[in-house]
């Protein structure tokens, strides 16, 4: 069969099968490796997919769980919590974070206002009215409850997501949703 061409198989030669597997094994390697480096260089996602997100200083700088969880049990830390609005987070006795923020924004008028660790109550400046530890009202003007906001912490981060269930502390639907 002169003038016929060489019948070529279809599958790959030797040298190129060596090939193909020596290159699979150095990239997989190599993406091993640097996986986790480009992990490091790459800041969490600012709102996780239930509309959670990571709590942040006054200045918008993300705050690692550990700087909140050094402080002593039963401090009271305020962070900027969902919509910048400020957020008290509790550090409870066996040195976790309790599952609930309350936000430091009173019923009456909007006002914000320190927790009092002598009294264990927030006090609003405004109008005097006062709040417990849970941010159920002691004492008027202010008609409702404070805020909630759900705690997690997912590694060293701290995420915030919005408190729709029923308010634990009244038994009803929270009057935010």
């Amino acid at each position: 069969m002169e003038g016929s061409l060489p019948i070529e198989s279809p599958s790959m030669s030797r040298r190129q099968l060596l090939n193909f597997l020596t290159g699979a094994a150095v990239a997989a390697t190599a993406g091993a490796a640097l996986y986790p480096v480009g992990n490091f260089f790459i800041p969490p996602s600012e709102v996780g997919e239930d509309g959670s997100i990571i709590a942040k200083d006054i200045n918008g700088n993300i705050i690692p769980a550990g700087q909140i969880l050094a402080e002593p049990p039963g401090t009271r830390a305020l962070i900027a919590g969902i919509a910048g609005e400020p957020t008290y987070l509790t550090i409870k006795e066996d040195g976790t974070l309790h599952p609930w923020a309350i936000a430091d924004n009173c019923t009456h008028l909007g006002c914000t206002f320190p927790w009092n660790p002598n009294d264990e109550q927030f006090q609003c400046p405004c109008h005097g009215s006062r709040y417990d530890a849970q941010g159920r009202v002691l004492r008027g003007p202010a008609p409702l409850p404070l805020q909630l906001a759900h705690v997690n912490v997912e590694g060293d981060y701290i995420r915030i997501s919005p408190w729709t269930e029923t308010d634990p502390r009244t038994g009803e639907k929270p009057w935010w949703v």
